[in-house]
């Protein structure tokens, strides 16, 4: 069993905290509860009910959110409490007690959809899942850089693989060349339903350690920022990402360099070495950044694509 590590994460809501695991919690299934009668399937959650500032709690993949009452009587501050809530809940986490009881051994079973859908990318195709597969971005490139996902791993088995990209809840799965995603589109799918719903692992703990979190900026990375460089990473993240994302890809930002004016950014999934990426910078990235930007911002650049 995993020695639990507990990193208290801010989040944009001054309610919630995130109490992130070094070890993964659930995988493909994420729970809600709002009281201590509905917590009834998460011990962990029925003990963090009896803080009297607790409203909500959410259990997803590797952290534990929790929700407390903007108007406490007691007037409590997640400053005063976080590091006492995170130590509690490291010492659940280690004394090996459940996070979750299933009923039954077909409550193991997750029922899942998995729909495919084609991007502007003709090599890439996405496969959204009516689940979560992910909380962060996570990109293989090849089998090796997916040893520490079980799932990638298995996806890599099929020859007609080139790469495969995890983001929320669907994958972008970019084929070779020389087939037609006619031809296996459905044999993919049909894999990919079934590992999922059979409990098949889809991350292994070691993937929180190591760097396949592509183009994520960490706390301590994004204080260094200057101010034009988080005025253009607010904008991608509100103009950008969630069009991109649509398509089964993602943009992430690099760099910008203040003499030449040019910012540099990251392209995956269906977005890396998509025929019409050219054109979304040019016509679209570069000239939202020139205009809400005046004068700071010339040119963007893909540094991979």
């Amino acid at each position: 069993m995993p020695e639990f590590n507990i990193t208290v994460q801010p989040t944009n809501n001054e309610n919630i905290v995130k109490f992130a695991s070094n070890s993964f919690l659930t995988q493909a299934k994420s729970y809600e509860f709002t009281n201590i009668d509905n917590a009834k399937p998460s011990p962990i959650a029925q003990q963090l009910f009896h803080l009297p500032f607790v409203k909500t709690i959410y259990i997803s993949q590797n952290f534990i959110a929790i929700e407390k009452f903007s108007f406490d009587a007691t007037k409590v501050t997640w400053n005063d409490v976080q590091n006492e809530v995170a130590t509690s809940i490291t010492e659940y986490l280690n004394s090996g007690e459940p996070i979750i009881i299933e009923d039954s051994p077909e409550n193991n079973k997750v029922p899942i959809t998995i729909y495919a859908e084609s991007t502007p990318n003709p090599s890439v195709m996405k496969f959204v899942a009516n689940k979560a597969l992910a909380n962060t971005i996570y990109e293989f490139k090849n089998v090796a850089e997916a040893v520490h996902s079980p799932l990638a791993s298995a996806i890599f088995n099929f020859p007609f693989v080139k790469e495969v990209f995890i983001n929320a809840n669907y994958m972008s799965i970019t084929k070779q060349e020389n087939v037609e995603w006619q031809d296996f589109v459905n044999e993919l799918r049909e894999f990919i339903k079934n590992y999922i719903e059979n409990g098949g692992k889809i991350f292994n703990d070691e993937i929180l350690a190591s760097e396949k979190e592509i183009g994520a900026i960490s706390e301590e990375k994004a204080k260094q920022f200057s101010d034009i460089e988080k005025e253009i990473i607010s904008i991608l993240n509100e103009y950008v990402r969630p069009a991109v994302e649509s398509d089964g890809g993602n943009i992430a930002f690099d760099s910008y360099n203040e003499n030449t004016k040019t910012v540099k950014v990251i392209l995956q999934g269906a977005c890396s070495g998509c025929p019409s990426s050219t054109v979304t910078l040019k016509n679209g990235i570069e000239t939202m950044l020139r205009q809400m930007l005046k004068g700071k911002v010339m040119t963007v650049e893909a540094i991979n694509g």
